[in-house]
C-alpha cells in the first residue's frame, strides 16, 4: 500500500509552519564583503536562494531586526539589512539606494565560502518606518527588480512613498499597528496601499506601536515610551515570511491563507478611511 504524501511539511509549509522557525541552519555574517555596513544572515547552503533586504526605521541600529532576518533565512532566504543613513538627518533616497545596491551586490556574490548564491529573479524589499518608505522607493526604481515589497508600520519619507507606490505593480504587502503614534497608519502605510499600483494587502496589527517590532534597547525606545513587544513581532514574522514565501518563493499553496487573518495580522479593506481605522482597532 502505497503512503500518502502530506499536504503540508517543513519544505512546503502550511500558515501554521510560519508560527515556528524554519527548517534550515543560518549562518550569520555582515555585508563587508559587498562594500557595506551591516548583517547578512542566510541558510549554511543553497544555489540560488530567493533574497531580501530589509531598510531600519529612523535612527534604528541593524541588530534590532536580527530576530526577523533569522527567522526569514530560517525559511531559505538570503536576508541582509545595510546600516547607512542612521544619522539625525537621513536620506531617504540614499537608503533605498543602498537598499537596491544590497540586492544587486548579493545577486553576484557567493557567500559562506562559495556555498549559497542568490536567485536574481526572486528579490524582495521590506521595510520599518522610513525603512519601509525607502522599500518602496526602491522597488519602485527597479533596478534592480523585485517581486514583492513589504512595510511595517511605513512612515513618511521624501521623496513621496506614496507616489512611488503608484507605480509598482508587484504584490505589496503593508502593515500597520494601531497605536502607532509615529507613523499614522491611515495617512502612511494605509497611503501607500491605497496608491498601490499592483496587488496589495493592507493589515492591522492591533495594539501595535510604532516600535513594537524591533527587539533590544536604545534611546529611541527610552525617548518614546515605546518597547518591542513579542505578540508584535511574532504577527510579523508570521505575515510577512507567509507572503514572501507566496510572491518570491514560489509557495503557491500559501495564497490561500493569505486571504484572511493571520496572527492578529487583520485585512483592512483598500477604500477604510480612518475613522474606519479606528473603529476597527477599537474592536
Amino acid at each position: 500500500m502505497s503512503r500518502k504524501v502530506p499536504l503540508y511539511s517543513a519544505e512546503r509549509p502550511s500558515i501554521e509552519y510560519l508560527t515556528h522557525r524554519g527548517p534550515h541552519e543560518i549562518a550569520a555574517g555582515t555585508l563587508d564583503e559587498i562594500g557595506l555596513p551591516g548583517l547578512v544572515f542566510a541558510p549554511r547552503t543553497g544555489p540560488r536562494l530567493p533574497a531580501v533586504v530589509l531598510g531600519h526605521g529612523y535612527l534604528q541600529p541593524v541588530n534590532r531586526y536580527a530576530w526577523l532576518l533569522t527567522f526569514l533565512a530560517s525559511w531559505g532566504f538570503v536576508a541582509a539589512a545595510p546600516a547607512t543613513e542612521r544619522g539625525i538627518v537621513p536620506s531617504h533616497a540614499g537608503l533605498a539606494l543602498d537598499l537596491a545596491r544590497t540586492l544587486d551586490r548579493l545577486a553576484d556574490t557567493k557567500l559562506n565560502n562559495g556555498r549559497v548564491t542568490v536567485d536574481r529573479q526572486r528579490l524582495a524589499v521590506i521595510g520599518h518606518g522610513i525603512g519601509g518608505g525607502a522599500a518602496v522607493l526602491a522597488a519602485a526604481a527597479g533596478a534592480p527588480p523585485v517581486r514583492a515589497t513589504a512595510t511595517v508600520f511605513a512612515a513618511a519619507t521624501f521623496p513621496s512613498a506614496v507616489e512611488a507606490a503608484a507605480t509598482v505593480t508587484t504584490p505589496g504587502l503593508h502593515l500597520v499597528g494601531s497605536a502607532d503614534t509615529v507613523a499614522t497608519p491611515d495617512a502612511d502605510g494605509g497611503a501607500i496601499a491605497r496608491a498601490w499600483a499592483g496587488p496589495v494587502q493592507l493589515r492591522r496589527i492591533k495594539g501595535a506601536t510604532h516600535l513594537g517590532m524591533v527587539e533590544g534597547r536604545h534611546l529611541t525606545s527610552t525617548l518614546l515610551g515605546d518597547r518591542g513587544s513579542r505578540k508584535v513581532r511574532r504577527s510579523v514574522t508570521t505575515a510577512m515570511t507567509a507572503f514572501l514565501l507566496c510572491h518570491v518563493a514560489g509557495h503557491a499553496q500559501l495564497t490561500e491563507a493569505l486571504d484572511g487573518t493571520i496572527a492578529h495580522a487583520v485585512p483592512v479593506p483598500l477604500t477604510s478611511t480612518s475613522e474606519d481605522t479606528a473603529e476597527g482597532a477599537a474592536r
